[in-house]
């Protein structure tokens, strides 16, 4: 199949099996009767979505560390902002069944005397306008860092250092109550998008298979770009990245092409994390988070694809696992995680399989040339001495 040769087998069966999990967990958790053995409970739904949000997060950071080398401690930032602006939406759904009943302003606003809503909330009343805010502000705010750090050839561990101070300003600037986006208590108590109840069945469905086909799609635009002459262009700026300019590429380009398509992704994944969690607050920005990200990616392994995929899903359920089983334990566990990952598997997950895969088609096709050489010499004819 043409596709599976471009995009590479991987890529196209892990699309796949996101679509397939698109239609089969819904239908699980809404067809069949709650005490049968493969129904997916209705607290797993919002849960399971989250994971594949975060999955979409592991996958943008992918992008600019595992293909173009460059290590984001603030994609944290780009996916609150894309969760911000989805929160600020479904805020103006409310309308008048908030706590103060009034129609236009939100309750934090009324609660803390607003006259009119801020010029920067305007339009959110509007879908369609709030998706093209959750792309839009997080990839402008990453083209313009980027394109000044990038143009200053930033690299290395101080490029990581501004990437951390950026999402912990936007921390503290989120935390002001005067800034209009909730101050400390963010944005919650959402009611309905596009019409439809946000806490209903149905809509936790929908909102589940969104983000299985939104990651599909994302892994199959991964895959193809990093399978292009422009990915070949970006690894060869994340190895040689003096020899890349020497040869005459603008690998600032090539960063800023990635790093801003990374922000974007990030974006949507906070914008699918939001409906789904219930509250977007400021401890989103928060540089742990963003470090978290760094984990999943390390873990599953990084320049993969499939590899952010698998981490964030495994570090995550182990989370939700450990923070009830040990939660004075979670903390230590995660870094533990990542040492371990760091001195034994410095591939992660599935890099170390494809290594060692390879390592063994190496050897067999070896043993197989010298089995031919051996047998090819036993074959050939002896000269006689008495000729």
């Amino acid at each position: 199949m043409i596709t599976a040769r471009f995009l590479g087998p991987r890529v196209v069966w892990l699309a796949l099996a996101l679509l397939l999990a698109a239609v089969l967990v819904p239908l699980s958790n809404l067809w069949l009767d709650a005490g049968h053995p493969l129904r997916i409970p209705d607290y797993m739904m919002p849960l399971l979505g989250k994971y594949l949000a975060y999955a979409i997060l592991a996958l943008a950071l992918d992008l600019v560390w595992g293909y173009v080398g460059i290590l984001s401690l603030g994609h944290g930032a780009f996916f609150a902002l894309g969760g911000y602006a989805m929160g600020m939406y479904l805020m103006r759904q409310i309308g008048d069944r908030g706590t103060y009943g009034n129609a236009v302003l939100p309750d934090f606003m009324v609660f803390l005397n607003y006259r009119e809503l801020p010029w920067f909330w305007l339009g959110f009343d509007q879908f369609w306008f709030a998706a093209l805010m959750v792309v839009v502000v997080p990839g402008l705010l990453a083209f313009l860092f980027g394109y000044f750090a990038f143009r200053s050839r930033v690299t290395g561990v101080y490029l990581s250092i501004i990437t951390q101070a950026m999402t912990y300003a936007l921390l503290l600037a989120f935390f002001r109550n005067d800034m209009g986006f909730g101050g400390n208590n963010g944005l919650t108590d959402f009611k309905e998008i596009l019409g439809f109840p946000i806490q209903a069945g149905t809509t936790r469905a929908g909102l589940f298979a969104a983000t299985a086909v939104i990651l599909a799609g994302f892994v199959l635009m991964v895959g193809a770009i990093t399978r292009s002459k422009l990915g070949l262009l970006m690894v060869a700026v994340r190895d040689a990245e003096s020899r890349t300019r020497f040869l005459g590429w603008r690998a600032e380009h090539v960063k800023l092409f990635a790093f801003t398509l990374s922000a974007v992704m990030a974006g949507v994944a906070g914008a699918l994390y939001v409906p789904q969690v219930g509250i977007i607050n400021p401890g989103e920005f928060a540089p742990l988070n963003s470090i978290e990200v760094v984990v999943w990616t390390a873990v599953g392994g990084r320049g993969t694809i499939l590899g952010p995929v698998i981490g964030a899903l495994l570090v995550n359920g182990g989370k939700s696992y450990f923070t009830a089983a040990a939660p004075e334990a979670w903390l230590f566990i995660l870094g533990g995680l990542f040492v371990v990952v760091t001195l034994f598997l410095p591939r992660g997950i599935v890099g170390t399989i494809d290594h060692g895969w390879s390592a063994l088609g190496d050897r067999r096709r070896a043993a197989r040339a010298e089995k031919g050489t051996a047998e090819a010499g036993s074959a050939a004819p002896v000269a006689n001495p008495a000729e």
